[in-house]
């Protein structure tokens, strides 16, 4: 533990996930995105994240907008509109991703809650001057230059126009340890674990994303070994509630 402890010290910047070589393997690749919602639904958080910050701002009878930047295969995006229509609350979905393997694997996938799925990067919605009521991402900070990760909130300051939620990893040697070990007899034929423990590698610790947050942006730790960067546009969103005319 002392070495592996030794080598999380730093952030793995120039570690690589096999996911994202555009060479890698098309079977194994579909594999990863749809052993995605497995993972995701047992580590992501997004179930309490659902029910403690977007529920309440949502409304039975006027509809909510959602943006999923970078969202993959979609899962976190069909669950969190499957989410919502199972509580009877209006909230429809964009999510996007600049590549196109993850929107046919999106495209081929069972959407009964229509989810929109769109190949685009957050910047291009900013220039058509796309507004959402929440911006929200799932695994994307830790793939992201110190200079991308600025322009991400930046990009969802102007396209939030009540809360963004950004949900990562947190890098940690527990987490680490047990992700290897709980993984290793499943996943197979994916890039489930070799992808996820360089993640872990790559992810940021909650005081360093502190330091990387913009003014106006908070971070706090979540369980199981997660980051959120929120940031709240409104005081509706501010305080949990519905906002109102005065």
């Amino acid at each position: 533990m002392t070495l592996l402890r030794s080598s999380l010290r730093r952030r793995a910047v120039d570690a690589r996930e096999l996911m994202d070589d555009p060479a890698c393997d098309p079977e194994l690749l579909a594999r990863t995105y749809e052993q995605f919602r497995v993972v995701n639904s047992l580590v992501s958080g997004w179930r309490g994240t659902y029910r403690d910050r977007i529920r309440p701002l949502l409304s039975p009878v006027l509809p909510s907008t959602l943006l999923d930047i970078g969202c993959g295969g979609g899962d976190i995006a069909r669950a969190l509109a499957h989410w919502a229509a199972a509580d009877g609350l209006q909230l429809q979905v964009t999510a996007i991703d600049p590549d196109a393997r993850a929107l046919d694997f999106a495209a081929r996938t069972p959407n009964p809650d229509g989810v929109r799925f769109l190949l685009a990067e957050s910047s291009e919605l900013v220039d058509a001057a796309q507004r959402f009521d929440f911006v929200v991402s799932n695994h994307v900070l830790h793939h992201l230059t110190p200079e991308q990760l600025a322009d991400l909130q930046v990009d969802s300051e102007l396209l939030c126009r009540g809360l963004a939620l950004h949900s990562d990893i947190r890098r940690s040697p527990v987490a680490y340890a047990a992700f290897s070990v709980g993984t290793l007899p499943f996943f197979r034929r994916s890039f489930i674990r070799d992808d996820g423990l360089t993640s872990i590698r790559r992810s940021y610790t909650t005081a360093e994303l502190r330091v990387a947050a913009r003014r106006g942006w908070s971070v706090e730790a979540q369980p199981p070994y997660r980051n959120l960067l929120s940031y709240a546009a409104s005081s509706a969103a501010r305080t949990g509630g519905a906002e109102t005319d005065a």
